[in-house]
């Protein structure tokens, strides 16, 4: 992680972290749980887990709140709360559908990116907040776009979602699970395009084995570049 000075105006500067790093942690990071409360590690990761998981680094986390004066859309808010553990707010609208186990899932994964990644910019150090006066905001609300793919710009929605793929998809048991695929499917060593029909047939593997939405496991698949969009062939698959 490095500091680079915020654009968007919330801090004098921010963390940038780069995918591999954020890879790497977060894959550590739901192993060692899994293995301290299972034993082992298999995937999908449940999502008993993935609450308990929250609730470690969270002061508090209500899974069936109601969201509907955060704005239009908004599904996940995190609470930064200088001296405390953040609180974590799942709308009641994705919890209590059994018809989207997977969205909240991918919400919980999100929110809790937010917790572990962030929290600490808002906490005291040397006796100044790290955050400016002008930064205001000490609410992280997540609307179904910014979950999953939200743009660079928005920094911390985009690494919230960049951690809510690592851990549901860490990076080594995605690319063995795409090897696999290949391998059974004869596939060779090309990249998969994401348009084409074997590039679809993977997205829903990825979905189903994982527990995610199909959405969801296109969008990691693309970021580590096991799947081609546009042309574009990438490396990631024997990284």
């Amino acid at each position: 992680m490095k500091w680079v000075k915020d654009r968007s105006g919330r801090f004098p500067e921010r963390p940038h972290y780069d995918p591999e790093e954020l890879d790497e942690t977060c894959e550590e990071i739901i192993s060692h749980f899994l293995r301290r409360r299972r034993g082992h590690v298999q995937y999908p990761v449940v999502t008993e887990d993935l609450t308990l998981l929250i609730e470690e680094f969270a002061e508090d986390l209500d899974a069936y709140a109601d969201l509907s004066a955060e704005g239009p859309d908004v599904e996940g808010v995190t609470e930064f709360i200088p001296g405390r553990r953040p609180r974590v707010r799942i709308s009641k609208e994705i919890s209590g559908h059994p018809g989207l186990e997977n969205r909240f899932r991918t919400t919980l994964s999100h929110e809790f990116g937010h917790v572990r990644f962030h929290d600490f910019m808002y906490q005291m150090r040397d006796g100044e907040s790290l955050f400016t006066t002008t930064a205001t905001d000490v609410n992280a609300k997540c609307n179904r776009t910014s979950i999953i793919g939200a743009s660079q710009q928005d920094w911390m929605e985009w690494q919230a979602g960049y951690v809510c793929g690592a851990i549901l998809m860490p990076r080594h048991p995605l690319q063995e699970a795409v090897r696999s695929y290949r391998t059974a499917g004869g596939l060779g060593s090309a990249v998969l395009d994401v348009g084409s029909a074997e590039g679809a047939a993977l997205i829903r593997e990825i979905a189903e084995r994982f527990a995610v939405s199909r959405e969801a496991a296109r969008v990691r698949l693309l970021k580590l570049n096991l799947l081609a969009e546009g042309g574009h062939v990438g490396s990631g698959l024997f990284a």
